[in-house]
């Protein structure tokens, strides 16, 4: 306990020496200096202390303009992004669209260029040994034509939601001649 107080105590007088020797020191100092030259001098010190702080005032508020500005110009780019990703999107899809006209033009190439020929071919086949010249623009559920005999035309009109598929087959085979 002694000990603590001891040192207390050194630490006390060291301070008062340095406050003793501070005051000499200003003395002396103002010995040599007038005091209208202090007093300039503290004002100018405090000038310089207040421009200090009115810059670093400035400072602050175009800290704040700035962070505003950065979040203006983030919520602007995330806008532009979402923006961006709508065009995407439809472009995609576009892509998307192009390529299923594309396969639907192959097909019906394909059937142009293969089908159809081959299917007139086969009907041009049927005419010539049926020598049936079918209406196609009959309404649905008639079959309608002419046959062309051996000696006279005759007309060919069935309804074939009355007849059986079997009785309008067996009728049409038997006008076709075995004469080949």
């Amino acid at each position: 306990m002694d000990f603590r107080m001891a040192a207390t105590s050194q630490r006390v007088s060291g301070e008062y020496r340095s406050w003793q020797e501070l005051a000499n020191s200003e003395r002396s100092t103002s010995r040599s200096w007038g005091t209208q030259e202090i007093l300039a001098a503290e004002e100018e010190v405090a000038q310089s202390l207040l421009d200090a702080k009115e810059r670093a005032h400035q400072g602050g508020a175009e800290l704040q303009q700035l962070e505003a500005e950065l979040r203006k110009a983030g919520e602007e780019d995330t806008r532009l992004k979402a923006s961006l990703l709508y065009p995407s999107r439809e472009l995609e899809e576009l892509k998307e669209t192009e390529a299923s006209l594309e396969r639907q033009e192959r097909e019906v190439d394909e059937d142009t260029t293969v089908t159809i020929p081959s299917a007139v071919y086969v009907a041009q086949l049927y005419r010539q040994i049926s020598k049936i010249e079918w209406d196609y623009e009959c309404e649905p559920g008639m079959v309608k034509g002419i046959h062309h005999g051996p000696s006279v035309a005759q007309p060919v009109q069935l309804d074939s939601s009355q007849l059986s598929k079997k009785f309008i087959s067996d009728y049409l085979w038997n006008l076709v001649g075995t004469d080949w």
